[in-house]
């Protein structure tokens, strides 16, 4: 008799993740389901140890095995106090990705390999074909923006069994197989950041320091709590931020033109600390990109001012069809029709 394949699956307490669970052991794996800790401010109690009990349920329910893993120290440092030194630089990073890259495919991937796991799951709305990541079938859900620092040597021991579902489907599976997170809500990203202002969060970590507002004749318009607060594209005095100088602790508003275009918008990008998950992209060849969770995907090519050997190990510059507002340190991703390439961080 040949042995069951082992797929340690990552369990938020969740709907997605438990409906995951439900369909790997329904195609007859051996799961076992695996709450990881991750770390939250002494200031705010998110609810973690709710969301524990429900991961150990649906394990409960389903028959599985059910363990922890605690990565509050690697969570700390590779994904919280790289979000504040890059908001104290004056950048937008996304929390997220780093979560992804160290915690789910980083510490509980290589815990789970040294365990004896043949496969890792999640309940990511993304999928994996021929070694490509591809985006989710639900486009309201679509995750991929999220996991392109992902290992391409990582794809073939990953599952991710809800990725070629719509979320009403997920939902109606949940109560077809029993399970206690039919009906829970959807999570906002990082456990304490969506439930916590931002601002608020990072407040405690950044002191706040009073500045001038200014629009782009260098007229002052108002005043704030501290430039490192701020991200560009943000609605601020009824205008957007579209520049902060730190040294100075300014933050520079502009409205929009005719064309709905903001000022200092650019039709050029540099990324740098580029991964390409499902291949290299093509100089000059015409893809898509992503600067934002939900974004409407934008036309653009990479410039030939950037051989192949620089896009595969280091940087790549960046071309829009239409000029775009974007922020520094936030990720950018790039697709070729539904396949995530991959993305690099913006300068």
């Amino acid at each position: 008799m040949n042995k069951k394949l082992k797929v340690f699956v990552g369990l938020s307490g969740g709907v997605d993740s438990s409906v995951s669970a439900a369909l790997l052991q329904e195609s007859r794996y051996e799961v076992i389901g695996v709450f990881i800790r991750v770390w939250q401010p002494d200031f705010f109690q998110c609810g973690w140890k709710d969301d524990r009990l429900d991961a150990m349920r649906v394990c409960a329910k389903l028959g599985i095995q059910f363990r922890e893993l605690n990565l509050e120290k690697e969570y700390k440092k590779e994904v919280v106090y790289y979000m504040i030194r890059e908001y104290k630089a004056g950048r937008t990073p996304n929390p997220d990705v780093s979560c992804n890259r160290f915690i789910k495919f980083g510490g509980f991937y290589k815990w789970a390999m040294k365990n004896g796991a043949d496969f890792i799951a999640t309940g990511h709305y993304t999928r994996i074909e021929n070694n490509k990541l591809l985006a989710g079938i639900d486009k309201n859900k679509d995750q991929s923006y999220f996991l392109w620092q992902i290992e391409k040597e990582q794809l073939p021991h990953i599952l991710l069994p809800v990725g070629g579902m719509k979320k009403p489907e997920v939902r109606k599976l949940a109560k077809k197989f029993g399970l206690i997170t039919a009906d829970k809500k959807d999570s906002q990203g990082l456990c304490f950041v969506g439930k916590v202002d931002m601002k608020e969060f990072l407040s405690h970590y950044i002191k706040q320091k009073n500045g001038e507002v200014k629009n782009e004749m260098g007229e002052m318009v108002g005043e704030h709590t501290g430039a490192a607060f701020y991200t560009i594209g943000e609605r601020l005095l009824g205008g957007y931020v579209v520049a902060k100088d730190m040294k100075k602790n300014e933050v520079i508003i502009s409205n929009k033109n005719a064309a709905g275009e903001l000022a200092r918008a650019t039709t050029e990008v540099i990324i740098k600390d580029c991964n390409w998950v499902s291949g290299a992209p093509e100089v000059g060849k015409k893809y898509f990109a992503r600067m934002r969770y939900r974004q409407m995907l934008q036309f653009c090519r990479l410039s030939l001012r950037y051989d192949r050997s620089l896009i595969i190990n280091h940087n790549a510059l960046v071309n829009f069809d239409k000029p775009q507002t974007v922020a520094p340190g936030q990720s950018l991703v790039i697709y070729d029709g539904e396949v995530l390439l991959g993305g690099g961080i913006i300068e």
